[in-house]
């Protein structure tokens, strides 16, 4: 079965829709964020995850009501950590017989 859903990185989300949309640099945005530009500029280049400490920045960052929710942020990141892991060879695992009574 192939799955042809490949969801972003939240860090894709950031650089392409959210940046743009407020007219900042990556520079600005760490600024704004309270962390190092080189530490927004791996989660845009999706070389690092946005971890729930992150997620609650943007939150703050963004408002509620901008989409920054950081368990909508929290989930977009696990929804592309499990697509990558299914990407990779899966271990051979023998499936439990379960009982019933």
């Amino acid at each position: 079965m192939t799955n042809i859903f490949n969801p972003s990185h939240p860090g894709e989300t950031l650089k392409e829709d959210v940046l743009p949309a407020l007219g900042l640099s990556i520079t600005e945005a760490a600024a704004q964020l309270g962390v190092a530009r080189p530490t927004l500029s791996k989660v845009l280049n999706g070389q690092s995850a946005v971890s729930p400490e992150m997620a609650i920045r943007l939150e703050a960052w963004l408002g509620l009501e901008n989409g920054g929710r950081a368990d909508l942020w929290v989930a977009q990141q696990a929804a592309y950590d499990l697509w990558k892991a299914r990407q990779l060879k899966q271990p051979k695992v023998k499936r439990v017989n379960l009982l019933t009574a």
